[in-house]
């Protein structure tokens, strides 16, 4: 299945590059002809995900039944594609004029569809169901610049903050009380550091964009015309962390970990907090047994209350001959019901209004994934998408490249943020 939490690689630009060159692509809402929407729900659904078929093929055939006998005269072609190489078919079909009608997207690949006006503004169209949705999946589609929303809401995830309650005791920190602050989360890390004579590190890796946004900081103009990360709030969370990194309250190779890597350093009880999923509880409880009887569960820090939301969507394409049986199908597999029972089958959580409260992600039962499905429904039902839709992963590169020598003292805090803002905003124009 493609992934479920993280955005797609160097997607965006990929699709800016040929998206945007189409000429004739309606107006600045990107909405086409929203009235057509509510006609007769008839003809047929091309309906494309992104490599779902292998293992739920039986399920997507269920819903497609279903909705083929709720509305007669409607028939859904299923087209599943490959993960590999799934922006540029995206690109393909968007400059040949042949974009299925309803099609699995995240906000990345949304953007320069709905830019180029080849995305319905469901906002518009199908507003009258944005109550059935939580409030920050409903607003994941929004795109800057634009106004309307360019995607139901699908299947969503976050991460948990795995801790070590051991490394907790032995530095003196209340294993029952993780932070959740990041003046917290600095204050325990700098303790743990000078309690253990630096061999224990709480984090293992630099901040991302997304720290940024739970910091609080403005990652982009209203606009989103630029990129604001370099402000105040963002130069003082960067130094802040200079100063763990100083005090070995960042681990030592934080500047050139990856995520498998500091996992591996959480593993070993060398980090006393890293983020996770199921899958990696089952790992320590079967490679790691000293650490699986200390671990602890809890959100990501934040200052904002608000963990980062990971989202899918389905988007309806502005030039379909069918939109009313587009929308009606996009919101039929986006119900409530149907995310429930999608979500019972695969470790995603439903986008659905009130469908987080449903005692399958509230009530314990003693397994481990239970654990960590009950810990992420209840984040999910506040979390937003932190990370701008516009980010590429060559200007993640940027940010990271500028994080990494500010805590090595070859630039100022504030001179690697106001580099990285400046070289992101050229890429934002050169595309």
């Amino acid at each position: 299945m493609h992934r479920h939490s993280r955005r797609t690689p160097a997607a965006t630009a990929v699709l800016a590059a040929s998206v945007l060159l189409l000429s004739g692509c309606g107006g600045a809402d990107g909405g086409g002809d929203i009235d057509s929407a509510t006609g007769k729900v008839a003809g047929q659904v091309t309906f494309q995900t992104w490599n779902l078929k292998a293992r739920f093929e039986k399920y997507f055939d269920g819903v497609i039944a279903e909705f083929e006998k709720k509305y007669p005269g409607t028939t859904v072609k299923w087209i599943d594609q490959p993960a590999e190489g799934y922006p540029q078919k995206l690109s393909a079909d968007a400059a040949a004029g042949t974009l299925p009608d309803v099609v699995n997207v995240s906000p990345d690949l949304a953007y320069p569809l709905a830019k180029a006006g080849l995305a319905l503004n469901v906002g518009k169209a199908a507003g009258k169901y944005r109550g059935e949705y939580l409030d920050g999946a409903w607003k994941s589609n929004e795109m800057p610049g634009l106004s309307g929303v360019y995607a139901f809401p699908w299947y969503l995830n976050t991460g948990p903050m795995f801790y070590n309650k051991g490394l907790f005791r032995k530095a003196g920190l209340d294993p029952e009380k993780p932070p959740t602050t990041y003046d917290r989360l600095f204050a325990d890390a700098l303790a743990m550091a000078r309690n253990s004579d630096r061999k224990i590190a709480m984090l293992a890796s630099t901040p991302s964009i997304e720290d940024f946004g739970r910091y609080g900081v403005h990652l982009m103009n209203a606009q989103g015309t630029a990129f604001t990360f370099n402000e105040p709030k963002g130069v003082q969370l960067l130094t802040r962390y200079k100063e763990l990194y100083a005090a070995g309250a960042l681990d030592s190779q934080a500047l050139t970990a990856v995520a498998e890597s500091a996992g591996r350093k959480f593993e070993q009880q060398s980090v006393a907090m890293n983020p996770g999923s199921a899958l990696d509880l089952a790992n320590f409880k079967r490679d790691a047994p000293g650490l699986y009887k200390n671990i602890g569960i809890t959100d990501a820090v934040n200052n904002t209350g608000k963990a980062n939301m990971y989202v899918q969507g389905l988007m309806v394409s502005a030039r379909s001959k069918v939109k009313p049986a587009a929308v009606a199908f996009a919101h039929f597999v986006t119900d409530r019901r149907h995310q429930m029972a999608f979500a019972q089958q695969v470790a995603v959580f439903p986008s659905s209004a009130g469908a987080l409260d449903d005692p399958y992600f509230t009530k314990e039962d003693g397994t481990d994934a239970t654990r960590v499905r009950v810990a992420a429904a209840k984040s999910l039902k506040s979390a937003v998408n932190y990370t701008p839709v516009l980010l590429s992963d060559q200007m993640k590169t940027v940010l990271r490249n500028a994080v990494a020598r500010a805590l090595q003292g070859k630039q100022s805090p504030q001179q690697a943020l106001d580099s990285a803002a400046s070289e992101c905003n050229r890429l934002l124009k050169t595309g």
